[in-house]
Order: structure tokens, then sequence, then C-alpha cells
């Protein structure tokens, strides 16, 4: 049985989500609080599997409830809120302190935007349950060889859960004249990256952008994935998107990219993994440094979920366990000498 709090000051908006949930089979409202204190307060006693979050309250709201929840008595948290386009920096602000996503409150009525909005949310619900399931992926291939003249050198990361605030500090701490490409995976839906490249624009002195079809990884340039099917790097070494895996239950996959990264790009560049809840990643991280790149996994007391990272780690996936703060002076050591270190060195104590 998955129990699902839900945090919303309006009594209308609370039975209608109340409505929406309990007519899945295994779901059921665990408690409802009218404002983020009182979540903050019925959390801390009562833990629920999910939290459906708004973000604009009275008294405390999703912001700060969910900075809270987090660091009291974490539990996955998913943003629910009718106030969406208006404050795009505040759901970033609520996913860097730990929420996992972000979605439109659904909206009432018979019609077909009204049940697409419904199918939506549990579709949102229903990822995040499955967000533990370990990966199946695999490596399929060989790397074709390709003229390296012209190519930039490439770095990678993925992230989820607190992502876009650990994002922001690696980004931030990059000059605007990096002399590498960056690509993204950060777990979002489709519909909230051009949002989040907006808002990762204003962190730093990078371009940041949404990755198209047929476009090449570029200088001083980060390509945020912008799509719920999976961010791939292509045989021409140009980036594109897939549905395939389609049963892997976050969308867009860092596995799945970094593994083409690794199956395509010829020269070896940084890898990153940062916090986020599951396993995904790991894998992906690991064929990277079995190819020859300096990578990366964020440690656990600078994660808001120590979960990709940890799974990372645990296969021994990472150059280097660092903590956030230290990301990004790593990625320019390594660009600046053109080599990883040769033993792991972690920063965690």
């Amino acid at each position: 049985m998955v129990r699902i709090g839900i945090v919303n000051d309006l009594a209308l908006v609370v039975e209608f989500l109340r409505q929406i949930v309990t007519k899945v089979p295994g779901y059921e409202v665990a408690w409802v609080a009218r404002d983020g204190a009182e979540a903050v307060k019925k959390c801390a006693a009562d833990t629920p599997d999910l939290l459906l979050m708004d973000l604009i309250m009275p008294i405390m709201d999703g912001v700060e409830a969910t900075r809270r929840i987090m660091a009291e008595s974490p539990c996955p948290i998913l943003i629910v809120t009718a106030a969406m386009d208006g404050n795009t920096p505040k759901v970033f602000e609520a996913m860097g302190h730990g929420a996992l996503d972000a979605v439109n409150t659904p909206v009432m009525g018979n019609d077909t935007a009204s049940q697409e909005s419904r199918e939506a949310l549990l579709k949102r619900i229903e990822t995040i349950r499955r967000l533990s399931t370990p990966s199946t992926l695999s490596l399929q291939g060989r790397k074709r060889p390709v003229p390296t003249r012209d190519l930039p050198p490439l770095v990678v990361v993925g992230s989820s859960t607190g992502g876009p605030k650990a994002l922001a500090t690696v980004l931030s701490g990059l000059p605007g004249d990096l002399r590498a490409g960056i690509v993204v995976v950060q777990h979002v839906g489709g519909e909230f990256s051009e949002g989040l490249a907006g808002w990762l624009s204003s962190q730093t002195l990078l371009n940041v952008r949404l990755a198209t079809r047929g476009i090449r990884p570029s200088l001083s340039t980060v390509f945020l994935a912008g799509s719920n099917d999976h961010l791939i790097l292509a045989p021409d070494l140009t980036l594109t998107y897939t549905r395939e895996p389609s049963n892997i239950p976050f969308r867009p996959s860092v596995d799945v990219f970094f593994k083409s990264v690794a199956e395509h790009w010829p020269l070896k560049g940084v890898a990153v993994l940062l916090t986020g809840m599951g396993r995904d990643g790991a894998e992906g991280l690991s064929a990277l440094r079995q190819d020859g790149w300096y990578t990366i996994a964020q440690d656990e007391a600078t994660s808001v979920v120590y979960g990709m990272p940890k799974a990372a780690r645990d296969l021994g996936a990472a150059v280097d366990i660092l903590p956030i703060d230290r990301v990004a002076p790593a990625i320019i050591r390594f660009l600046d000498k053109g080599r990883p270190p040769m033993r792991v060195m972690s920063w965690e104590w």
C-alpha cells in the first residue's frame, strides 16, 4: 500500500486530489495538511511514502516545507500546484531542496484536457514509486572510429532529487569561456525543462540551452535534456531522443545517456553523477570509467538524497567522491591537465 500525504490549503483541491488518488488500487491518503507548517509536523509524526505538496500556501509555503521535511523527516515529494507558470524559480528552489518533480494541479471536469491532467499526476506518482527499481540496461555495440578533429572536450552530468540546486552550484563554479561542452540529464518533466534551463542560465556565465535533435556538443554551452524521452548521443556524435528503453520509470534516464556516450564519443572526458533517489546513472558512470573517463560522484554529506551517487560509489564507478563545491574545480583541473587522477580520492569524513 502506498501511503500519500496531501498538502494544500484549499479544501476543494484536497478532496479532488483524494478522489484521484484513492481510485488507484494500492494507493491511500495517509493524512492531509492545510499548510507547510502543519505538513512538517505531520510528516515528522507519520512519514508517508509520498507527499503531494502545494507551492503557495499561508503560514509556510511549499518551498520552506520541502526544505524542512527533507532535513528532518525526508520522504519523496511531488510539487502539485496551480501556480506553476508564474513561480518557476520557486518550483526549482523546491526541487533544489529535494522535491522530486513538479506537476500542474489536475483540472476538474470531464473533457479530454481534464482527464489528461489527472493522468499526468498519476503517471508522476507511479514514476516516483518505481524510482528505486534497479536499471536493467546493458551497453551493447562497440565504439566506431570517427574523426576527433574539432570535437570539444565533453562534460556529462546526471542528477535527480536536489539536482537543480546542485547543478547551479557546479555550473556557477565554471568560467563562461569553458573550453568544453556540457550535457546535463536532470530528472524533470519535459514541460518544465525550458523553465529549468532559464533558471540555470541565471546561475551561470555559461550558455544554457535545451538539447534539440541533431545538435552537437559545443564549447562553453550547456545542453539540457528537454523531453520525456531519453536523450542519447547518436553515432554521428549529435544529440537526439529515443523512447526506448520504454520500461525505465525515470525519463530521461541518466544511464541511457551515459551509456550512449561511452559507446560513441571518441575522446575521454568528465562524467559527474549528482544527488538523486534510486540507482539511475551508476551503471553508465561505471561504463564511462571503464572507458577511461574521469568520473565524479557527489558525496553523502552534500547530497539531498544519497541514492544515485551511493550506487555509483558501491559499483566503484567514481574516480573521485567529492562534496558539491569541489566538483567544478575538479572539472577545471581535468580540462587543464587532460587526464584524471590515478586513484580514488574521497573527501567524505
